[in-house]
């Protein structure tokens, strides 16, 4: 059921992403603006989720999250009412809150329920939801915007929260194995955790920039629609995503240092998606499968790191964890990187010399570097993470 949850966190997340095109033109936004959808939401992300991660460790978690998916679905449906960019960015703030919710609260769960000798595979588990909810987000949410317009595409991504509110209500959590409200708030945390922190900011920041702006790098440089730009990144980030992370359940509970492993496949990353970017233009099918299977590697990050973050962090501190671990990897990592990758996609389209929708291609293609760069960034800091475990 955690799971289930998890996939339509991201699900209704990254919907936008799949819509951006028929919103770029509706509202006549550019790059930047479109970044800063994700951005802003980012931010309240992160700031709601320190308040939030502290009730996850003193009350119930269970109502805690039915209130969370309430909230977020609600202002999914509800932004398929906008009538303005100020409008659709008010919606997507309160969906920042609402999400903020559910993975302190959720792993926090996890932690209490799971041994640590099957951490790894549990939290993969959990975590093969952000491939599965993101391969929804986008073959769902292209192909329905596209037939239907993006304003059902939204309406569509708020409908499960109607099942899902009183399954959740239904649940019965597991018992604390400290008493809560021990712990001293972020001094309490060791000093691997902040390196662990430091590394999410990095590979939240290259795949928020690789997720927001796949489809409209497909659509616009490869020339598909907005449909079957949907369908191959969608159904490509869910086949990737979940290979990764059964790659981490399988490894995960198996090695010495799951930080070490992580650093390996982020190094394996960068090559594929650098040549994912450089394939010339008009071969996208072709592009989908060498960007995937860098993707693929990138997703072993979270099975493994999140085990390793219930491994170095006492019970009554994970809820409070993670929340600290939400604030430096989205406000230092994963709100700018939809909003710089945007802001340079305009520079270069500006700076190419081209004019209309060939300039908007090309500032967009030379951006979408931002994410091999960052993948053998993100594995140098997993490897002083796990020296330092």
């Amino acid at each position: 059921m955690l799971f289930l949850v998890n996939v339509l966190n991201f699900y209704d997340r990254q919907t936008l992403a799949a819509i951006l095109e028929p919103l770029r033109h509706e509202f006549s936004l550019n790059d930047t603006q479109l970044g800063g959808l994700f951005t802003l939401f980012t931010i309240v992300f992160a700031l709601a989720g320190v308040p939030l991660g502290k009730l996850a460790d003193t009350r119930s978690r269970r109502t805690l999250l039915a209130g969370g998916i309430a909230l977020w679905t609600g202002l999914t449906g509800l932004a398929g009412l906008a009538t303005s960019y100020a409008m659709l960015l008010a919606t997507r703030l309160g969906v920042g809150i609402g999400e903020a919710v559910c993975t302190p609260a959720a792993t926090s769960w996890i932690g209490d329920l799971v041994p640590a000798a099957r951490r790894a595979r549990a939290m993969a588990g959990f975590m093969v939801a952000v491939p599965v909810g993101i391969m929804l987000s986008s073959a769902i949410g292209g192909p329905v915007a596209q037939a239907y317009g993006w304003r059902m595409a939204l309406v569509v991504a708020a409908l499960p929260g109607l099942l899902l509110v009183p399954a959740v209500l239904l649940l019965t959590e597991p018992s604390r194995p400290e008493a809560v409200g021990s712990g001293a708030g972020a001094a309490a945390l060791p000093a691997v955790f902040w390196w662990i922190a430091a590394s999410g900011a990095v590979v939240n920041f290259a795949l928020y920039s690789f997720s927001t702006f796949l489809p409209a790098f497909l659509t616009r440089y490869h020339g598909m629609s907005v449909g079957q730009a949907g369908i191959w990144s969608g159904l490509g980030s869910g086949a990737a995503g979940v290979l990764g992370a059964a790659a981490a359940a399988f490894w995960g509970d198996r090695v010495g240092n799951r930080l070490w492993l992580a650093a390996g496949t982020s190094l394996a990353a960068a090559g594929p998606i650098a040549l994912a970017i450089g394939i010339p233009a008009g071969r996208g099918v072709a592009a989908v499968w060498l960007a995937m299977s860098g993707y693929g590697l990138l997703q072993m990050y979270y099975g493994l790191v999140y085990a390793a973050i219930q491994d170095v962090v006492r019970p009554a501190m994970r809820g409070r964890a993670m929340s600290f671990y939400f604030v430096v990897t989205y406000l230092g990592g994963a709100s700018w990187g939809p909003l710089v990758t945007g802001r340079l996609s305009d520079f270069l389209a500006h700076q190419s010399g081209l004019a209309g929708e060939a300039a908007r291609a090309a500032g967009l293609h030379g951006a979408m570097y931002v994410v091999p760069a960052l993948s053998l960034v993100l594995a140098g800091v997993l490897y002083v993470a796990g020296a330092k475990r």
